[in-house]
Formats: structure tokens, sequence, C-alpha cells
């Protein structure tokens, strides 16, 4: 068995070869922490989590690293109009931003490094830039000569005048040449910045990842993952810059790159005002119903986000568990899922719609047969879901759980009612048992009777 993905780089599915199979290096842009991220945010994160998931069944050690931007104009501006410091606000954001992402069931990173713990190292690559011919200094600034790169574009895979038009590239008079980007910037008294050989500045946005990757994972990594909007400039920028710096020694081996998020039918933008922060979307639908509704479409295609799409995951889930709930007790530990046609799926560059297909294929054979049977097809279920970061809840606790934001009524409450209930139907007051009944229904509440008492769900 192996792995096949998507390479953006060569625009074609390829095996996945590794530098060194004993150990995968693997690096995700993470999140520029001045505010709560949105449901376009997650992708990534859940995408190369099940790539995580995947790789970690075939290699002994996998090296992943998502890191935290918390150095930028953004994060400067936003302090700012806050009233507070750099330092407060990146803390207060990065904590909302590992909660938001461990509530959609993601794995923590290996590494998770942050850009201000590593401005020496930038440093070190920008003069090596400068040294090598790749990079001069103007007017306090110092920027990547990308006409100095002989396959400057090779990432997008578009001519060096192509790319400036329509692209966001600063124009400036210190510049040679128009799509020549800043490596180091100048910062006035009022604003962060660390001593260097070109005076007091701070780093550009494409150099912190490129010095994060040297320092953590090496000169040449094995993938690089992020969202398709990051494909140029920051990841063509981020090639130029690595290759150059270390003589032209290969900087990625794969480049993969999800697709965008629209909401209900329309790109996601600020100036559509359809942002939807996880924050806000945890109020009102479990982490794991958004997970799944993130994963229904295979990572390249663009996923149409919508109530709907939230609530078919939550049904889809819903079926599952009840699968789950009702197989005979089984363990996942010694699970063969080689020759299952999910895991297939998942080596065939994350089709995750299929495999989803698969859990409801498994799901048929739990609910139609007793036995071994079930047992085997109910273990493969649990383990095929958790290389989605799926189904590992008991069912009961899925059944019953809230969301944080709910006005549900909580199982305590639940629980009470039903045990009044039986003390009505004792009295024979089946009139205020039936109520009850009523009531717990029209809050969502199913109660199922049986000769051991009664149990409950959430519908």
């Amino acid at each position: 068995m192996s792995l096949t993905v998507y390479n953006t780089r060569t625009r074609k599915k390829e095996p996945f070869v590794p530098v060194n199979p004993q150990s995968v290096k693997m690096y995700v842009c993470g999140p520029t922490v001045y505010n709560l991220v949105h449901i376009g945010n997650a992708r990534p994160v859940v995408v190369f989590d099940v790539l995580f998931r995947v790789l970690k069944t075939l290699y002994p050690e996998v090296v992943y690293a998502r890191n935290i931007t918390d150095i930028d104009d953004k994060i400067m501006k936003a302090a700012k109009e806050n009233g507070e410091s750099i330092d407060a606000l990146t803390a207060r954001f990065t904590e909302a931003y590992i909660e938001d992402m461990a509530a959609l069931h993601n794995l923590p990173p290996s590494i998770a490094p942050k850009a201000t713990a590593h401005i020496e190292p930038m440093i070190a690559m920008v003069a090596a830039l400068v040294e090598k011919g790749h990079a001069y200094e103007a007017d306090g600034h110092v920027l990547f000569d990308v006409q100095s790169m002989e396959n400057y574009g090779k990432l997008s895979n578009r001519a060096l005048e192509d790319m400036l038009d329509g692209a966001r590239v600063e124009v400036a008079d210190y510049k040679r040449y128009a799509g020549d980007f800043v490596l180091w910037k100048p910062s006035a008294d009022d604003e962060p910045g660390w001593a260097s050989p070109w005076g007091r500045g701070r780093p550009g946005w494409h150099l912190e990842c490129s010095a994060m990757i040297e320092t953590h994972l090496g000169n040449t990594i094995d993938i690089h993952g992020g969202g398709r909007d990051l494909i140029f400039p920051h990841h063509e920028n981020e090639l130029a810059q690595s290759e150059c710096a270390h003589g032209g020694e290969e900087y990625v081996r794969y480049w993969m790159h999800n697709g965008y998020v629209n909401i209900d039918g329309e790109k996601m933008s600020k100036s559509l005002g359809n942002f939807r922060t996880v924050r806000d979307l945890l109020q009102q639908y479990h982490g794991e119903t958004i997970r799944f509704a993130l994963l229904s479409a295979q990572y390249r295609s663009e996923l149409d986000f919508s109530v709907s799409l939230l609530d078919q995951s939550k049904a889809g889930l819903d079926t599952l568990y009840g699968a789950l709930k009702n197989a005979p007790a089984t363990s996942t530990d010694a699970v063969d899922l080689s020759d299952n046609a999910g895991y297939l799926a998942l080596l065939d560059d994350l089709n995750t719609p299929q495999v989803i297909a698969e859990l409801h294929r498994l799901a048929k054979i739990v609910n139609k047969n007793e036995g071994q049977e079930a047992a085997i097809a109910a273990a493969q279920l649990q383990a095929l879901g958790g290389l989605l970061g799926l189904l590992q809840q008991e069912p009961e606790a899925w059944f019953k759980a809230t969301t944080s934001g709910s006005s549900e009524l909580s199982a305590e409450d639940i629980e009470q009612l039903i045990v009044e209930r039986k003390e009505a139907k004792l009295a024979k007051n089946y009139a205020r048992a039936d109520e009850i009944r009523k009531e717990l229904t029209e809050k969502g509440i199913a109660l199922e009777d049986s000769a051991s008492g009664t149990s409950w769900k959430r519908i």
C-alpha cells in the first residue's frame, strides 16, 4: 500500500515518497492571530489533520508543524484599535484558536512554532540571500530580487509578468522591480522591532514560514500544505527565498492545497459580510458535526458550506453513532483496514466522500447483522472513523451532548423530568406523564421505554 497525493507543483497525482521514510516532515501554514478564525481557516486544519493521521499509519514518525504568526501589520493595527498590547492580543487569539481547533477534534501538531521566537534564523536567512545576490537593501528595507531566480514562478506556473497582473503587490520607489517582495522592513519607534544588520525592523510575512521550517524541519521537507489562496504570493515566495538561501536545494517535495469554502453558494469574503467564525458555529453545532461537514467534499474541491450541509452532517453522524450504539461490544486495537475500501480511498489523495460512503456501508452491516459479522463491521466503522477524527465518543454521549452555547435542557434536567414522569405514572397521573413526554419531544428529546427503564436521546 502507498499514499498518492496531488502535487500542486507538478499538477498531477503522484506516489508519495518521503525524503526519509523513518521520519516524515510536514508543515501547514497556521493563523495570523489578530481575531477569531473563520470556517475557511478551519478547513486546512481539518484536512491536514486527516493526512497527519493517515501518515501515522504508514510511517514510524511524522513530524507535523503548524505555525502561529504573531507579528504582522494586521496584528499591530488590531492591537492599536483595541487599546491593548500586541502580546496580550496575540496570546488571547492564540488560545482561542487552539480551543476552537481542538473542538473540531483536531490532534495537536507535533510543533507549533511562533514567528517571534525565530527572529535570529530569519535575520540569518536574509543575510544569506543578500550575500548570494538574491536580495538587496533599499530605503531601510531588504527585498528579494525575483529576477535573480531563473525559475521564479514555478509553483504557480505563471510567468513573472502574468503574476503581477491583478496581484496585490506593493508598489514602492525603492523596489528595483515591482514584483520584488519584502524580507525585512524598518520599524518606527512605536512599532515592534528587532535589531538587525539593516537597522531596527521586523520580518516580512513570507520569510517567517521559511525560517521556522528551516529551524524545525530542515532545508527540505516532504509536504507543505495550506489553502489554495496561499499558492501565490505566499508559497511562491517561500519557495524562492528558501531554495535561493540553500543553494538551490529542493524546499518541498509535495505541495498540497485545499479548495475554497463558499457560504451558501457565494465565496466567503469580508466585503460580502458572510464570514462565519468557528467560535460562532460551535454555539450552534457540535464540533464533530462541523468537522464532518468540512470533510464531505474532497479537499481540493470547493466546499459549499451551509446550514443544510450542517444539518445533513448531523443526521449522518446520528446514523453512524446509532449503529455503534446497537453494535456488539468490540475493540479497535487490532482492526485490519489494509483492504478496506475507505482506507484505500484515503490513500488515494484523501478521498473523504468515498470514506464517508464506506462508513455508511459498514453501519448498514452492523444494523442488519448480529454476532461476529456485526462486531467486525463495528470495529472497522470506529477505526475508519478515527482516521477522519470522527466516531470516537461513546454513542450515549453523542446523543446526549449539547453545544457549548445551547439553550437546550441539560442532561440533569432531562433525567429529573424522566423521574417525575415515572412517579406520575406510578400515581396513575397519566395526563402529567404524557405532558412530560410531549414537553421533552418539543425540546428535541426522544424517550424510549423498555423493560429495563427509560432511556433518551437528542433528535
